[in-house]
């Protein structure tokens, strides 16, 4: 007697098609899993088993064996459990399952269905390759619904299915209202951040054109506090990317139970005990995120980043470049998405002063200039505003009265100049990711502007990416008023946030 069920699994970020197949033999009673599963799926022996028991059927009490199709593909964690008993029951029934439906869900001892992670990359793909029906928890049933305008069936409890298998009675597709937006993160308000205008002005431009930021200064300062409020002044996502950042939580198991879009920018903000393999994606056998990943289309804060591993820090060239990352383990590769803001944060010294008037610095020349070196030169060079963050007197912070400009009306221009740069471009992409020949059409220097950039390229021995990037960040600035025309007030103002880092 053979079933087969139709369920899938996440590779990478990425949905594949996973044949469950079921067959009963006359041998010694035995349960056995083929198929290349990890742990999890091995121990789902015993959870599918006391499941069926436990939900009004009878496991049969002859040799079960379970293939997981295809074979060589590496299958990880509990989501094959409701493909599993579906297949094995109605093969004791010598009945066969639809071959338009797929079955995706953790069982618990008593038959009711978990929650697993992937749900939305699963059945986008399984959508993609005809499937028209979807037995999934309730609990995912919402972001099922992002992904496919297909039936999709949310299942309480193994029970459930009892009627539906025995007497054909069928189940209806879950009408599940969309969940309502969850409230965003509460980020730091620009108003409620004193002094500092230079760095607003460089988040500001850091958010229009999705340039990387690196603010040197001493303790206490505000460094942390800027950061935090850069998701405030970024715009929502789009439905595009809100369905990315919403597959990639999904994938990860970041996102809340019945959850469905997620509309907000991510913002991520690792230790810096973090590894390598944590921060870019890799660990294991197979090809796993990052944080660079779970930052796609939002920030990744590095507070302290000179306190972050050198190989780690060495690991962030190609995401930093390329808004991408390729992953490659034993058990496969992955191309991974990786197109942050990065927000770095770091000390000028190792005591913290170097440059501030009002504290003696006690390193030496060469501890300073090693400690600098902790953060490698071609590092430096991806990111596009560095900025110095000086401390400011007591007095200032405790007597100021002046409202500064609340993060809504910096939102507000930064929207203005994401607009006009998505009319140049509908396809992408922002500012800070301009290539070559996209630079030369969207970001033409006249005679005047032109002359500056050579000469502060020779004095400040400005690398030809460098140049490329103070380019970037003169197109944004220039986007932020609202002219067509860079002009040679919008290269100063970003050759000072190359010469101040």
């Amino acid at each position: 007697m053979l079933a087969r069920a139709l369920s899938g699994t996440v590779f990478g970020l990425d949905g594949v098609r996973v044949e469950v197949e079921a067959n009963i033999a006359d041998g010694l009673p035995g349960f056995h899993i083929v198929g290349l599963g990890d742990r999890a799926l091995q121990e789902a022996r015993e959870r599918v088993k006391i499941a069926i028991n436990n939900s009004g059927f009878e496991f049969p009490g002859r040799k079960v064996t379970i293939n997981l199709a295809p074979a060589q593909l590496p299958k990880e964690g509990s989501g094959f459990d409701l493909a599993m008993a579906a297949a094995i029951v109605n093969a004791c029934q010598e009945r066969g399952l639809p071959g338009d439906a797929a079955w995706l869900g953790e069982l618990a001892l008593d038959g009711t269905l978990r929650a697993i992670r992937g749900t939305l990359a699963i059945v986008a793909h399984l959508d993609r390759l005809g499937v028209r029906r979807f037995y999934v928890p309730t609990a995912n049933v919402a972001e099922a619904k992002i992904a496919t305008g297909a039936m999709v069936v949310g299942v309480d409890h193994l029970r459930q299915l009892k009627a539906h298998w025995e007497s054909g009675a069928p189940l209806e597709a879950s009408s599940v209202a969309p969940p309502p937006s969850a409230n965003p993160p509460a980020h730091v308000d620009l108003a409620d951040v004193h002094g500092q205008p230079y760095a607003k002005r460089a988040l500001e431009v850091a958010a229009a054109g999705a340039h990387h930021l690196l603010l040197v200064g001493p303790p206490g300062t505000g460094k942390t506090l800027l950061a935090r409020a850069l998701p405030g002044i970024l715009p929502p996502l789009s439905r595009r990317e809100a369905v990315e950042v919403t597959s990639i939580a999904s994938c990860v198991g970041m996102l809340p139970a019945g959850a469905g879009l997620l509309e907000v920018p991510p913002f991520r903000a690792p230790h810096h005990s973090i590894s390598p393999a944590a921060l870019v994606g890799g660990g294991g056998a197979a090809p796993r995120p990052g944080e660079v990943t779970r930052a796609h289309r939002g920030v990744l804060f590095m507070d302290e980043i000179t306190e972050f591993r050198r190989d780690a820090l060495e690991a962030l060239r190609q995401p930093l470049e390329e808004g991408r990352l390729a992953v490659a383990r034993s058990r496969g590769h992955a191309v991974l998405p990786a197109r942050f803001i990065l927000v770095a944060a770091s000390n000028p010294c190792p005591c913290g002063f170097a440059g501030d008037p009002r504290r003696l610095c006690e390193c030496t020349p060469l501890e300073r200039q090693r400690y600098r070196a902790r953060l490698s030169g071609p590092i430096r060079d991806r990111i596009d505003l560095q900025v110095m963050v000086p401390r400011q007197a007591a007095g200032e912070l405790l007597r100021s009265t002046a409202v500064a400009e609340a993060s809504a009306g910096v939102r507000e221009r930064v929207m203005g100049a994401r607009a006009r740069q998505r009319e140049r471009r509908p396809q992408g992409p922002w500012n800070g990711a301009l290539t070559g020949p996209q630079l030369r059409r969207d970001a033409a220097l006249d005679a005047p502007s032109q002359a500056l950039l050579e000469t502060a390229a020779e004095r400040l021995q400005l690398s030809g990416r460098a140049i490329h990037r103070v380019q970037r960040v003169a197109r944004t600035i220039a986007d932020l008023e609202a002219q067509s025309n860079i002009e040679q007030a919008h290269v100063a103002e970003a050759l000072q946030y190359r010469e101040s880092g």
